[in-house]
């Protein structure tokens, strides 16, 4: 069926320029979207996301932001003669000021086995490479008294191996709409996980009982804090 833009555009837009995202770049620590030149200028006078007010990271913000590559090749598919506008913009940039035109990577060759040769074809849904870890996020229940939550209606998830437990349970704070007192258990086999743990430190400590089908299996489990209540 026919999707109008319209009911896509609230996803494929940056909250600071209000214009389409071009070289879509997502904050680590909260995975809010920008445009990559508006999130850099943004960082030159504050350390904080411009959406959410989390302090992204106390002096080097600009360490904790990564390309969304996946996302900014399905703006260019939606947004009919987007991409070409952008080249033609950065082309006219360059040239008005003397500059050299930057080259677009060259595609690495495909190697040909014998026999009859096969069609190549590109994917725009291509996975970056430094994504390099799949989760699988269980959820094993709340306690009596914590209320009826609902797991993730998305429970696989591709991330960087680099990615941290405090990430998971950010990610899983804002998915599921946690309030503050909620407090968030993650667990991998019998292991009770920190927040400090690197996801690829936990797939090569705890090893295959980790790895279910090439996913590192994480359980994680709500707690109301009596204090709170």
């Amino acid at each position: 069926r026919m999707i109008n833009l319209a009911e896509l555009t609230p996803y494929i837009l940056c909250s600071i320029c209000k214009g389409y995202f071009i070289d879509a770049t997502t904050i680590t620590e909260c995975l809010h979207t920008f445009c990559k030149s508006c999130i850099v200028r943004h960082f030159y006078y504050s350390n904080r996301c411009p959406k959410c007010n989390i302090v992204v990271h106390q002096t080097q913000p600009l360490y904790n932001i990564r390309l969304d590559r996946q996302l900014q090749d399905i703006v260019y598919k939606l947004v009919v003669n987007l991409e070409e506008r952008e080249k033609k913009q950065m082309h006219d940039f360059y040239k008005e000021r003397g500059l050299e035109v930057p080259k677009p990577a060259v595609p690495q060759p495909v190697p040909v086995s014998r026999g009859r040769p096969r069609k190549v074809l590109g994917s725009v849904f291509r996975i970056p490479p430094e994504l390099d870890i799949s989760i699988l996020l269980e959820f094993i229940g709340a306690n009596e008294g914590t209320g009826n939550f609902k797991p993730l209606e998305k429970k696989f998830v591709r991330v960087s191996g680099e990615a941290t437990i405090g990430h998971v349970e950010k990610f899983l704070r804002r998915k599921m709409d946690l309030d503050p007192a909620c407090q968030v258990d993650i667990i991998c086999g019998d292991h009770l996980l920190e927040h400090y743990q690197t996801l690829r430190e936990i797939r090569q400590a705890i090893g295959e009982n980790a790895v279910q089908d090439g996913l590192l299996v994480l359980h994680y489990g709500l707690v109301v804090s009596p204090l709170a209540v």
